[in-house]
Order: C-alpha cells, then sequence, then structure tokens
C-alpha cells in the first residue's frame, strides 16, 4: 500500500492501491507514519517525494472503511492517526515534494498540503469534496489550505468542494511548479534533488521557522529567527558553505 524507494539521496514514497484510486486508509497511514521514522535518521536521504501509483494521486479517505465505522469514536479515531500521519510529514526536518498527477481529492490533497513543495501535472484536479458528502475535510484541507491559497478562493472550494485544476492551482501559489501529462514524478525528483544539495541543518531550521513564525508576534518571531541563524553560524556546514562560496563551488554539506 506504500512503495518506498531510494534515490540519489531521495525517498520516493508511492502510494500503492491503484485499484482503489490511492485511497488513504488506516494501513497507509500507518506505514506513512512508519515510513517517515524509518528515513528520518537515515543520511543518504536529504529529502522526500511523495506520489501515487496508478491514474491518480489520491481519491483521498479511504470511503469503504469509513462507512464501517458505527460510531462517531471510530471516525474520530481515524481522522486522528490521519491528521497525526501528516502533522509528521509537514514537521518532517527533511523537505518533501508531492508529486500530484490525475487528481488530488480530500485526504489526498491534505497530504499533499502536507508537503513542502507540490509539483502538478497540467490537467491535474485538486480539491476537497468532502462538503459534498455532508461533512468537512478533517485532517488539515480547512487549515492548511487557506494558508497557501487567497483566502476566498480556499473558502469556495472547502464550501462547495469544487476542485481547482493544475493550472490555476499554479497561478495562486498553490502548485510550485507544473509538469507536462506523465511528468509529474520526474519534475518532481529534480526539485527534491535540487533540495539535497543544501545544508541540512539550515533545511531543517528553515522549514521549523516557516511553520512555527507565524504563529508568534513579528517581534518574537523575528528574536526566533535570530537564535536560530545564529546556531547555525558555528556548524560546520556554515564553514563549508562560506569556503565553497570562495572556492566557487557547490558546497559538500554533511549536516554538521
Amino acid at each position: 500500500m506504500l512503495r518506498v524507494e531510494l534515490r540519489d539521496r531521495i525517498a520516493v514514497l508511492t502510494l500503492d492501491r491503484p485499484e482503489r484510486l490511492n485511497a488513504v486508509g488506516s494501513e497507509t497511514v500507518d506505514l506513512l507514519a512508519q515510513a517517515l521514522d524509518d528515513v528520518r535518521d537515515d543520511d543518504d536521504v536529504r529529502a522526500l517525494v511523495v506520489a501515487g501509483a496508478g491514474r491518480a494521486f489520491s481519491a483521498g479517505a479511504d470511503l469503504g472503511e469509513i462507512e464501517s465505522f458505527t460510531s462517531p469514536g471510530q471516525f474520530r479515531a481515524f481522522v486522528g492517526r490521519l491528521t497525526e500521519a501528516y502533522a509528521l510529514l509537514e514537521e518532517f526536518p527533511k523537505p518533501s515534494v508531492a508529486a500530484v498527477h490525475g487528481f488530488a481529492f480530500g485526504g489526498g490533497l491534505e497530504l499533499a498540503l502536507a508537503c513542502d513543495l507540490r509539483v502538478a501535472e497540467r490537467g491535474a484536479k485538486l480539491g476537497l469534496p468532502e462538503m459534498k458528502l455532508g461533512v468537512l475535510p478533517g485532517a488539515g484541507g480547512t487549515q492548511r489550505l487557506p494558508r497557501l491559497l487567497p483566502p476566498a478562493i480556499a473558502r469556495q472550494m472547502i464550501l462547495t468542494g469544487e476542485p481547482i485544476d493544475a493550472e490555476r492551482a499554479w497561478r495562486l501559489g498553490l502548485v510550485n511548479e507544473l509538469a507536462e501529462p506523465g511528468g509529474a514524478l520526474a519534475a518532481a525528483e529534480k526539485l527534491a534533488g535540487a533540495l539535497t544539495a543544501g545544508a541540512p541543518l539550515a533545511i531543517a531550521a528553515g522549514k521549523r521557522l516557516i511553520h512555527h513564525g507565524p504563529g508568534m508576534d513579528l517581534e518574537t518571531a523575528i528574536a526566533y529567527e535570530r537564535e536560530t541563524v545564529t546556531v547555525l553560524f558555528s556548524t560546520e556546514d556554515r564553514a563549508e558553505g562560506l569556503r565553497a562560496f570562495r572556492e566557487r563551488r557547490p558546497g559538500e554539506f554533511r549536516g554538521a
């Protein structure tokens, strides 16, 4: 249900339920959390790509599993596990790129939103259709989407359940890069490859600043930034970066 492959310092995590359009169920969530735990301290992994097998990135949460629930408590536990796994991805110290093709709906789009960057093929659809089922996104969709899109557009998507296409998502800034049909994974791996060239400690620190800073007042956030970069100043990677700049060569960062 989740295939993990290591390619040139990139861990490619592929949702592998093509017969179910990569619907995300409890087993997939557990495998995702385990995969993140496995590669967290692997020095051979510098970035992640999250993709889907078959003709779509993901149709969303597994409705078959959800229909089997007999109480709100079961649904609450399921959504809790989903939310926790996506939070692990969002807060993961290594950068992540979603490779979206076909469509990313509901919990599938929420998975892509938890990634740092998104690549989507032209013609792909992105949406949160839960409203049409009488519910709402429950794994971060109502909170992450308005932070990545103009609020009015996010509100329309959430309250109508209607998707937008990849081209519009790119123009609005939800998608970082567009790929031609069939090219999302290659484009995502290329983008992730550029991320692997960065200093790991600085990337992890940058992710923390970006994630936590908006919840602080500006003065506190800038102080947090100042303390963070001061710590980075004493790292070997900072010294290597300066040497590489002077010698006009790419830095060889070791995460130390």
